[in-house]
């Protein structure tokens, strides 16, 4: 069994209350309360699936759409227990 897990992402930057908004098409949609500028909307994305899936940051890639809405992120090292 794989340790890995591709997801597609929905952004939403400048949110009130960042986190993970539920399910998106055949993805997640996740709420940022950074811009989009100098990255800041990348490393909280980082930070928020790294946190929900009990991985550390470095294993959380962001593989397509570094400069979109739409992301495709790798997440390493995921187990089944939550």
């Amino acid at each position: 069994m794989s340790d890995e897990l591709i997801i597609n992402i929905k952004v939403a930057p400048r949110s009130s209350r960042p986190g993970i908004a539920g399910p998106y098409k055949d993805g997640l949609k996740v709420k940022l309360s950074s811009p989009p500028v100098e990255g800041r909307a990348n490393k909280e994305l980082i930070a928020i699936l790294a946190k929900e899936f009990r991985i550390p940051k470095k294993n959380v890639e962001i593989i397509r759409g570094k400069r979109s809405k739409n992301k495709v992120v790798r997440l390493t090292g995921v187990t089944g227990n939550r």
